[in-house]
């Protein structure tokens, strides 16, 4: 099934819609919540918990790309879990590592001031990364968007784990470099 049909399911209020999610999504929700959660049952919670954000959600929202959507749900409420569970402590996972790796760039929560500068700042680095070449993107938001492991990337994108660290290291730094330009103060 298309992803247009199966948001007309959700306009429709056809519980349908949720068993063709699961269907088409499962696996790549699962994947997403995993790599934030490090824990198989959060990781399942958290999916469903998309599932039902996305009934709540479509109406009024239409997306355009249906697994983008979901994907945006799935890492916010799989990082929502995470800070609940973990609240004095950080565990080993994904989310948490690459957090500390971009820490030199951002790090906390933003104040309701920052807030404001946040869609600024993700516009900037939108710009930068399209910059960049294909490979150093992909790397890039695999780590940072996907919170993919060293060794994932390394696998998908046929490289070393020693090469993506390094190109990870110096997309840092650039990126570093071209938001202090910017007037971003890092």
């Amino acid at each position: 099934m298309t992803d247009e049909m199966i948001v007309t399911l959700y306009w429709d209020r056809d519980e349908r819609a949720i068993d063709e999610t699961d269907k088409k999504y499962r696996k790549y929700l699962t994947r997403i919540a995993q790599n934030v959660l490090s824990d198989e049952e959060d990781a399942k919670e958290s999916v469903n918990d998309t599932f039902l954000a996305a009934w709540d959600s479509i109406p009024p929202n239409r997306p355009k790309n249906l697994s983008t959507y979901l994907g945006k749900l799935t890492r916010r409420i799989s990082i929502d879990i995470f800070r609940k569970k973990n609240r004095d402590k950080r565990k080993g996972s994904q989310y948490a590592l690459s957090l500390s790796e971009l820490s030199c760039i951002a790090s906390g929560e933003p104040s309701p001031h920052e807030k404001m500068e946040n869609e600024l700042l993700s516009k900037k680095i939108s710009e930068f990364l399209r910059t960049q070449d294909a490979r150093t993107r992909n790397v890039f938001i695999g780590r940072y968007y996907y919170l993919d492991s060293v060794k994932e990337i390394a696998r998908y994108c046929d490289m070393k784990e020693a090469t993506v660290k390094t190109v990870l290291h110096r997309t840092r730094l650039d990126l570093k470099a071209y938001l202090e330009k910017e007037g971003y103060e890092i």
